[in-house]
């Protein structure tokens, strides 16, 4: 308790820079995965993709990200059992942000796509049971997380292959598949520009005092969405003509063109369904640290976030993936199956859809293991062939080596944080 009281300002400012590393492994991991299907499609670059991060994950964790950094926070470990010794609650918690913030960067440099929300609760599963028992976990949280872990990429797979299906249907299966995809694109921007709304009008409108019933939400969100379909229906009319059905003989070409265009609406979903869900892995610990310090060693059930964490939060996600995120992002864009805008396209949305929903119940769900099921479930619609199997298994290995990785390293750092703070 003196230790937090003498040397406060000193604990967070060594927890802020552990916080930005955290941030940074989820930038190099977490949102390359995020980009890597835009990217690897080639409908975005690298400096697009990460300009698109840049604005909407700082949008995503503003907007809609409380829910879920509660849950990181008080969730996983009983709090209540260190009220007597706070200050160990503080070095686990920077202790879980080394760690999980080490093993992204390890994980990021050898390529591997791996799960920081994983790294961050097998980190502070791991300190707690080291400093109080296995009693401080709250293991009936864990065995929801875990499940979400397992449900969420069939669901997400399920939704990739129905948008990727209609596609086919009701574009590319056609005599004329430019004048189809002119015709039915617009309609996809209405879905997810509907997704986007609905979260931003339902959650984080909340923070500027304005609230809208459920029934107010979605007419407002169709609204919105009923304009951006009717502008992108006009600007591809006029983008696009039929004289790019030239290119290829069939129109494929126009129409990836198009699907380019839809995708780059389906990034910004993607980095405001991510921010508004996994920038909470870094801020959360983060923010119990502050919390705990600034009320002298007391556990408070409701803090408000410190102003300068969420900036923190962003600023170090857009370093790792301009830093680092390329290796990832090659991993993801091109390694499972190969991507074109269309099937990029449909594995980005049901991602963002899947992910945007489980922020809205405050799950914090992995968005790496959301988009690859999406991306399998892209493949499974073009035949179990169109997927390399080999990088799949690698890939699924790596989540099992994950969640041991940060509670073993976590383990570690506070044992040493143990004999040097005495």
């Amino acid at each position: 308790m003196e230790i937090l009281t003498q040397y406060g300002t000193l604990i967070v400012l060594v927890a802020a820079v552990f916080g930005l590393l955290m941030a940074i492994g989820i930038g190099a991991n977490d949102v390359a995965n995020a980009m890597g299907t835009s990217v690897g499609s080639k409908a975005l670059t690298v400096k697009q993709a990460i300009i698109i991060a840049m604005i909407f994950e700082f949008a995503g964790a503003y907007l809609a990200g409380g829910e879920v950094t509660d849950t990181i926070r008080k969730g996983v470990i009983d709090t209540n059992l260190f009220l007597d010794q706070p200050d160990v609650l503080v070095y686990g918690m920077m202790s879980s942000l080394l760690a999980a913030g080490a093993w992204l960067i390890v994980a990021s440099y050898m390529g591997w796509p791996v799960s920081t929300t994983h790294s961050i609760i097998g980190a502070i599963i791991g300190f707690a049971c080291i400093s109080v028992g296995t009693e401080a976990v709250d293991w009936s949280s864990v065995q929801g997380i875990v499940g979400s872990w397992l449900v969420t990429p069939f669901i997400s797979g399920v939704f990739a292959y129905i948008i990727f299906v209609s596609a086919q249907r009701f574009i590319f299966d056609t005599s004329d598949p430019l004048q189809n995809a002119k015709r039915y694109v617009p309609a996809y921007m209405f879905l997810t520009t509907l997704i986007i709304a609905l979260v931003t009008i339902t959650k984080g409108l909340k923070h500027v005092g304005l609230h809208l019933t459920t029934g107010q939400a979605w007419v407002a969100s169709a609204a919105v969405s009923l304009v951006v379909m009717v502008v992108g229906y006009f600007y591809i009319q006029r983008k696009y003509t039929d004289d790019e059905n030239a290119v290829d003989g069939n129109g494929y070409a126009g129409v990836e063109r198009v699907f380019s265009l839809l995708m780059v609406i389906t990034a910004c979903a993607m980095a405001f369904a991510h921010g508004s869900n996994d920038v909470a892995n870094a801020i959360g610990p983060l923010s119990a640290i502050v919390s705990t310090v600034e009320n002298m060693g007391q556990i408070a059930d409701k803090t408000e976030i410190a102003w300068w964490i969420l900036p923190l939060g962003g600023i170090g996600i857009v370093i790792g993936l301009a830093t680092l995120g390329h290796k990832v992002m090659a991993t993801v864009g091109t390694g499972i199956t190969e991507l074109t805008p269309s099937r990029g396209f449909a594995a980005q949305l049901a991602t963002a859809s899947t992910v945007v929903l489980a922020s809205g119940t405050g799950l914090p769900i992995s968005t790496t293991q959301t988009l690859v099921g999406a991306v399998l479930g892209v493949g499974f619609a073009r035949g179990i062939a169109a997927l390399n199997l080999g990088v799949v298994r690698n890939i699924v290995a790596s989540w099992v080596i994950t969640l041991p990785a940060g509670a073993f390293l976590a383990v570690i750092f506070f044992k040493i944080m143990q004999v040097m703070i005495g």
